[in-house]
């Protein structure tokens, strides 16, 4: 039985794409071991180590410091973000581990964060990687005990008879409840159990200062105790409402941005009874039915660092200068590790607009060959000085991109008498249109196709 549409599917979801060359090896698998398979290849976790060397965390007044001591600063800061950035997109773009990876990605845009120190931000996201397939509860709690979201949302200056309340809202807001399933008041008795989380400047650990913790009575959500963080915790997981809040959002991310209520309603059972356990429910999701519905297939706009790292995995392209991924993303409107603000980017159809649409065409003929579409035919001498023009515009692109291709690699993985409507249907997750066939069926070269149909809006879609 051929499973490559349904098999497709799963990778542009569970993962950033399937090369050709796998999809023909998988294409006689059942759905079951497809996801076996796919889980298996996420077992190992592979931690960023990008920002390690010569860290100097103590915290600095940047007032007191001299122009050239700030600009050195500023320079390292640079430096290690970039460093940072470039890490993961790599490591996104050739691990095996394509769902944890993918996990990862969802998880940084829920516990959005963004703090100017890269150590911080890096050990974040390897919390987020090595729990991405484990147990929500668990990561909740250390993501909530990370310099970084301690630092973010304010917690370091949570303190009794002074109680901030910043991440005691966001943590119910953003990260498990929702709007509309608490009260100020629940924020306010929060907040007074995570006085005294705090971090040491000097090292960046977790340490409970129990001199600034209030340890009076809280009621919150109903129950009352002296409560401290760890208890909130354990009360707001104890609602289902949260396992109906993160499935939501989960539902949005891999199957459709239109939530079913009853499909939401069966994986928050499956979270639930499975103590927040994040494998089971993937799973669950992976082989239900209808996540291989028409109406789930091509139907979800791909992040701008899926399309970057999807092109990046198909292509198998390398960059001799990173700065060019941080500028794609910038002008995307996803840099990594720089969210908008706490709730992260909206995602989804927000992604498009007018200007982003007609930028995010441009990139795949940017990196692929240059900006320029190959001319096929004999040029006429009215052509001559147009292609002049197009020849120099490349080499100011091939110097500027420094973006390798590895066509070889790509068309050896195609079979010898392979159609354009089959490449077409290959490199598309939506049904081939009439428009797209058109374009696909005129004579050409095959890299000439596979840039014109990576150019089209429906390569926006996955």
């Amino acid at each position: 039985m051929n499973n490559s549409k349904h098999i497709k599917h799963l990778y542009a979801r569970a993962g950033f794409g399937i090369t050709f060359g796998d999809l023909h090896d998988k294409q006689n698998w059942s759905i079951k071991k497809s996801v076996r398979k796919l889980f298996k290849a996420s077992e190992k976790i592979q931690p960023l180590t990008a920002v390690t060397e010569n860290i100097d965390l103590r915290p600095r007044r940047y007032n007191s410091l001299s122009d050239e001591e700030k600009r050195m600063l500023n320079q390292d800061r640079n430096a290690q973000e970039k460093a940072l950035n470039d890490a993961w997109v790599k490591q996104m773009s050739i691990i095996d581990a394509q769902l944890r990876e993918k996990m990862t990605l969802f998880w940084h845009n829920h516990f959005a964060c963004n703090v100017g120190n890269s150590f911080y931000e890096q050990e974040l996201n390897n919390i987020e990687r090595a729990n991405a397939l484990g147990n929500f509860k668990t990561l909740l709690l250390q993501v909530s005990q990370t310099p970084a979201m301690l630092q973010f949302l304010n917690n370091q200056q949570n303190q009794k008879n002074h109680p901030n309340e910043n991440f005691a809202r966001e943590l119910m807001e953003l990260f498990t409840l929702g709007r509309g399933h608490y009260t100020e008041q629940d924020v306010k008795e929060s907040a007074r159990s995570f006085t005294g989380w705090a971090y040491n400047g000097q090292d960046g650990t977790y340490r409970f200062n129990n001199r600034v913790h209030d340890n009076g009575i809280k009621t919150f959500l109903g129950q009352t105790a002296n409560f401290c963080g760890e208890d909130i915790i354990d009360v707001i997981t104890g609602n289902k409402q949260t396992a109906t809040f993160i499935c939501t959002k989960l539902y949005r991310y891999l199957v459709n941005e239109v939530p079913d209520d009853d499909h939401v309603a069966q994986m928050a059972d499956v979270f639930y009874k499975n103590n927040y356990e994040i494998t089971p429910l993937l799973k669950f999701v992976f082989l239900a039915d209808w996540f291989y519905d028409e109406n789930n297939i091509g139907n979800l706009v791909k992040s701008p660092v899926e399309l970057l790292v999807g092109l990046n995995r198909q292509f198998y392209i390398s960059y001799q200068n990173p700065n060019v991924l941080m500028q794609f993303q910038r002008t995307l409107g996803q840099v990594l590790f720089r969210p908008p603000n706490v709730a992260g980017w909206p995602g989804g159809r927000s992604w498009i607009d007018s200007s982003s649409l007609m930028f995010r065409m441009k990139i795949p003929s940017t990196i692929l060959n240059a900006g320029v579409i190959d001319f096929t035919g004999k040029a006429t001498p009215e052509d001559e000085a147009y292609l002049a023009a197009q020849r120099k515009q490349q080499l100011n692109v091939i110097r500027r991109v420094q973006a390798t291709p590895d066509w070889d690699r790509f068309l050896k993985e195609l079979p010898e008498n392979i159609t354009h409507e089959d490449i077409a249907r290959f490199l598309l997750e939506p049904e081939l249109n009439k428009t797209v066939i058109d374009e696909v069926s005129r004579p050409g070269d095959i890299k000439t196709v596979v840039i014109q149909i990576t150019s089209t809006p429906e390569y926006q879609l996955c």
